[in-house]
């Protein structure tokens, strides 16, 4: 019989993919989804669905019981405090894990834990992958750098700005970032969870050594477009201005903005390539997709769902 996996997160661009991987290759799955939240559509997956989040304990009981394997993708990115980062990506992981001892437990990460004194996000992963690390059951944590791909709305304006013409950047010297295909990122996950190496911390790429520059980005992004960009840098001082302006508001009720000061300081970084390729070692894997071939299959799925 199929061995039976737990997902969250499923809703989300990564966790979409995922599913649809998990799916491919025989796994039985059961998701978690929020109440108001669409059901992703699996076309030849069967997929049992429990409504909740993560502050929801009966729902995520139900969710992981019988699970032999939870995947845990589920994560908030933008909030207005960092209490608010910890509530879910921290307690709400640990709440998770507490529910299934005896499940391997594989936690989606983010690279941004590795620098936790940058930003409330950053350190809240880092505490998330803490709480993995002393659980007494089957563990790792994979670190994902920024992730592209068909179904990405986060890269849509830079893409957007490309075929306008226009490249925009940090200006930031030396800057190097390490990249992932959503395919590419999902095929190491399943590949972690069906033969799952020793329980660590681990980061993940596309095996490009050393990372990208953001020429190599403007370069990939408008071959796969078609034409020419003109590199814009961005000064730090321009995203501090933006950033207090969504800091104010925030604090006037506004919706929680992803663009803040921590998220300047993040974007600011020089060193966001990974330091670690065990993972990919381990698990034998090897990205099918290079920037190019991957810039290439994003523009060509936006131009198909008339985003481009």
């Amino acid at each position: 019989m199929s061995r039976l996996v737990a997902v969250t997160g499923a809703t989300g661009f990564v966790g979409s993919h995922l599913v649809s991987a998990l799916g491919r290759r025989g796994w039985k799955i059961r998701l978690l989804a929020r109440r108001w939240s669409p059901v992703p559509s699996l076309p030849g997956v069967a997929a049992e669905v429990v409504l909740g989040d993560l502050g929801d304990e009966t729902a995520l009981r139900r969710l992981v019981d019988g699970a032999d394997m939870v995947i845990h993708a589920a994560g908030l990115i933008k909030a207005r405090t960092s209490n608010e980062f910890l509530a879910v990506n921290r307690d709400g992981t640990a709440r998770l894990s507490e529910l299934a001892p005896g499940a391997h437990f594989i936690l989606l990460s983010s690279l941004a834990a590795r620098e936790p004194q940058l930003s409330a996000y950053a350190a809240s992963k880092q505490a998330a992958e803490s709480v993995v690390a002393a659980r007494s059951g089957p563990w790792m944590a994979v670190r994902a750098p920024a992730v592209y791909g068909p179904g990405d709305r986060e890269t849509l304006a830079y893409f957007r700005a490309v075929a306008q013409g226009v490249a925009p950047h940090p200006r930031v010297e030396g800057a190097r970032l390490a990249l992932i295909h959503v395919g590419d990122l999902v095929e190491a996950l399943v590949l972690a969870a069906e033969r799952p190496p020793a329980a660590s911390v681990y980061e993940i790429d596309d095996g490009k050594v050393g990372g990208y520059g953001y020429d190599d980005m403007a370069a990939a992004a408008g071959a796969a477009l078609g034409r020419t960009a003109w590199r814009l840098p961005i000064p730090r001082v321009v995203m501090r201005i933006v950033s207090a302006a969504n800091g104010l508001r925030q604090s006037l009720g506004g919706a929680a903005q992803i663009l803040t000061q921590a998220k300047v300081r993040e974007i600011f970084h020089r060193d966001w390539t990974i330091h670690d390729h065990r993972l990919a070692a381990a698990i034998a894997f090897r990205a099918r997709y290079d920037l190019a071939a991957g810039f290439r299959d994003t523009v060509i799925w936006y131009r198909r769902q008339g985003w481009l």
